[in-house]
């Protein structure tokens, strides 16, 4: 799929042949409409290089943040990409909303959907709460986060930074390391990157990776040290200790020695390993200081990225670029 970048009427990027309303995983997109997603973002991101960054895109759409659990990186970026696009928004926070009184949560979007709402996007901590809202609502949907579940734009910004650090994901050696048994974002990199022709391999404590991985077509490691040297990327996911009920590993302080990435690990890896964390991080239990903010990390690269991402999304579901 191409983009085209300079339509004078809308100073947009189209996606021609995008037909879905709603995004809520990366499981059922094609290979084809995950590459069109990253095309279109790629021309949004040259859109904020430029000095003047609005674009008239989606003017006169409303957009909702609907967020349901705490979030800095996904929720910004959600609401600065709507008003790069001339979106009006309304962020929504469950203190203080009728929910506290008893409104259920299909009720609360429904509305919110009575307001004008155009797109909903919505951070959930019950897998398939999107789902729901999807078959509910008459507007569009985006899921920001639902669960364990998915994470699809993240997924999406990371494939995004990969494509342009590496020129491409086909055959790439992709490192997940870390807490996959508790990782939406773990699951949409899988299914962006497996389908855009990349290796992934899983590696943490037994416990934090479930085998059941490899039907997806994954690979398990145990040992961090055998497969650091092999990966184009390592993607540092965070330990997520509100996730789990019981302690899934002796201590912290084991879990660093196992398997953090520290800049003594980085010796044995690729001189071009690429760097990424979909924060927030835990300095000191994922990674060390010096690799986080060292030469071969795209962190902030990736929040950077994040906000073409989501710019492309909302255009894309929104539909007009299909109109």
């Amino acid at each position: 799929m191409s983009v085209v970048t300079a339509l004078p009427q809308t100073d947009t990027p189209m996606l021609s042949a995008w037909n879905r309303k709603h995004l809520l995983d990366l499981e059922s997109l094609t290979r084809e409409e995950i590459e069109g997603i990253l095309d279109t973002a790629a021309g949004f991101a040259e859109v904020s290089e430029r000095s003047r960054k609005k674009v008239p895109t989606l003017q006169g759409k409303v957009v909702v943040n609907l967020f349901f659990e705490p979030s800095t990186r996904t929720k910004s970026s959600f609401s600065l990409a709507a008003k790069r696009l001339s979106a009006d928004t309304i962020d929504f926070t469950v203190a203080g909303s009728s929910m506290s009184k008893g409104e259920s949560f299909v009720d609360t979007a429904r509305n919110l959907q009575a307001m004008g709402a155009d797109i909903m996007v919505v951070r959930h901590q019950t897998s398939g709460a999107p789902h729901v809202l999807a078959r509910e609502l008459d507007c569009h949907v985006v899921n920001a986060g639902d669960g364990a579940h998915e994470h699809p734009t993240q997924g999406l910004l990371d494939t995004f930074t990969i494509r342009r650090h590496k020129g491409r994901i086909e055959g790439l050696t992709v490192g997940l390391i870390g807490d996959l048994a508790h990782s939406r974002v773990a699951h949409s990199n899988i299914w962006a990157l497996t389908k855009l022709g990349a290796k992934v391999v899983a590696c943490g404590p037994a416990t934090l990776v479930p085998r059941s991985l490899r039907q997806l077509g994954v690979e398990v490691a145990d040992h961090l040290d055998d497969v650091l040297p092999l990966c184009d990327v390592v993607n540092v996911l965070r330990i997520q200790f509100e996730r789990q009920r019981t302690g899934l590993f002796p201590s912290i302080h084991e879990y660093f020695a196992l398997y953090g990435v520290t800049e003594e690990r980085l010796k044995r890896a690729k001189p071009d390993i690429l760097i990424l964390a979909p924060g927030p991080i835990n300095r000191g239990v994922e990674l060390t200081p010096g690799v986080a903010d060292g030469p071969h990390s795209a962190i902030l690269e990736q929040v950077t990225n994040g906000l073409a991402v989501r710019m492309a999304v909302l255009y894309l579901v929104s539909g007009v670029a299909s109109a």
